[in-house]
């Protein structure tokens, strides 16, 4: 286990467990690794998409682990670290900004899980996702609506994905003053809004959306959108 513990769980987060209840089922029916995948960065306006996918083991067990959403920065970091260390297999899979700009988002998501599911060093017998896409395919994989919340594989995936891509935005800031993105993380919100009407789109800004054109002009064409592409509005998205 690595040296830093998860401080003490919050009373708000006592009764939002997520269990083993799927994990157990299939293991029970012969399928000895199951694999939780879970995304985030869709709905930002600059930096990749990333997934998590995570390998939980069958006979020992980390504490505190929750949907990333519900849980604080500070949580999450201590969370990371004693999840990569107990888990049977731990990736991410990257797709960039450019790969979300020129494939579209849907194309952009199982580009993103492919490439988890290939840094596990495993090969999974079953995959459970989070919501009701199948954004792996395949008759092994299994979508739980609210698998984040519910599914421990799911939880420690959206933790996973959550730091890693926290860390490189927040990595990035520096080269891109203004922006705030190591508090932001490259998702809407008016301080962000306001820098970009007033210095345009960086080079890990999504080009593809609409609200580019109304940006002031840096230079770099607008990406046109794929017919997937999601067209929100200048305040739109959410992790």
């Amino acid at each position: 286990m690595a040296a830093s513990s998860a401080p003490p769980l919050r009373k708000a987060l006592k009764r939002h467990a997520p269990s083993l209840a799927v994990e157990r089922e299939l293991w029970a029916a012969g399928n000895d690794l199951v694999a939780g995948l879970d995304e985030v960065g869709r709905g930002a306006w600059a930096g990749p998409l990333v997934i998590g996918a995570v390998v939980v083991p069958r006979d020992r067990r980390v504490y505190k682990i929750r949907d990333s959403k519900l849980l604080t920065e500070r949580e999450r970091e201590a969370l990371f670290d004693r999840i990569t260390s107990w888990a049977v297999a731990w990736a991410v899979g990257v797709a960039s900004q450019q790969e979300c700009d020129q494939l579209g988002m849907s194309a952009a998501q199982r580009l993103a899980a492919r490439r988890a599911l290939d840094g596990l060093g495993v090969v999974p017998d079953q995959i459970l996702l989070d919501g009701k896409w199948d954004f792996v395919g395949g008759p092994n994989t299994h979508r739980i609506v609210k698998g984040d919340a519910t599914c421990l594989s799911i939880a420690a995936a959206s933790i996973v994905a959550k730091v890693w891509r926290d860390r490189l935005m927040r990595s990035l800031a520096a080269s891109f003053p203004g922006y705030d993105f190591d508090s932001n993380k490259g998702y809407p919100c008016p301080r962000h809004r306001m820098a970009l009407a007033g210095m345009g789109p960086t080079s890990i800004h999504r080009r593809s959306w609409a609200f580019m054109d109304s940006l002031p002009w840096t230079g770099v064409a607008r990406t046109r959108p794929s017919e997937d592409q999601p067209q929100l509005p200048l305040f739109g998205g959410a992790d």
